[in-house]
């Protein structure tokens, strides 16, 4: 999965237009219903520890093979030393790469992998959201994810143009302000953060 990298970046600079600019309209993405409440009672929740704060993200039961294959990593300690190696502000924060775990200052970053991909799980319910968790992946037909890269939504309004295009797969619960304090960092040209934004370790939580 080579290209995660390249692939990646150019949606993310070909679709800014698809995130939505927050004068267009009104953010409702902190809206719960009641029913949605109590949905998540029933779901798995992921404590990230990071240099910049915490987050708890839940994983949707409505994606098991992302779920499952996200819990099993979390329970392998594999994202315990990883970076953030690329935040675009008014877009996302990306990381999962295992060759960023001590990556040296300056090197690119986004190219490496557990050696698989998942199965697409689109879910027209489940969208890019502010805080949502989605898979990143290469140019491949079947639109597979990568098995361990991810991203999180931090534009306040969601990116439509990613919906149908990567699966989304859990969403941050609490800690939505340190996404914004991760993507306000300094970066390099490949938009890796100029000092580690280092994900300390990620525990499951129920």
């Amino acid at each position: 999965m080579k290209n995660v990298l390249i692939l990646f970046v150019f949606s993310l600079l070909t679709g800014m237009m698809g995130c939505a600019n927050a004068q267009e309209q009104k953010n409702t993405n902190n809206t719960k219903p009641i029913e949605e409440a109590v949905k998540m009672e029933n779901q798995t929740k992921v404590l990230m520890k990071t240099t910049m704060g915490d987050m708890t993200i839940l994983l949707y039961n409505e994606t098991p093979k992302h779920r499952d294959n996200f819990i099993k990593l979390v329970e392998e300690g594999y994202y315990d030393g990883l970076l953030f190696h690329r935040v675009i502000p008014n877009f996302m924060i990306q990381g999962g790469d295992p060759d960023s775990k001590g990556a040296p200052k300056g090197k690119q970053l986004g190219m490496g992998d557990p050696g698989y991909t998942i199965p697409a799980e689109f879910v027209s319910t489940l969208t890019h959201k502010k805080g949502a968790l989605a898979a990143a992946r290469t140019n491949n037909p079947q639109k597979a994810s990568s098995g361990s890269q991810f991203y999180i939504v931090q534009n306040e309004m969601g990116c439509r143009h990613l919906n149908g295009e990567y699966t989304v797969f859990g969403i941050v619960v609490e800690g939505l302000d340190v996404i914004d304090k991760i993507v306000a960092v300094p970066t390099d040209y490949a938009n890796r953060p100029l000092d580690d934004v280092k994900i300390i370790s990620a525990t499951i939580i129920k």
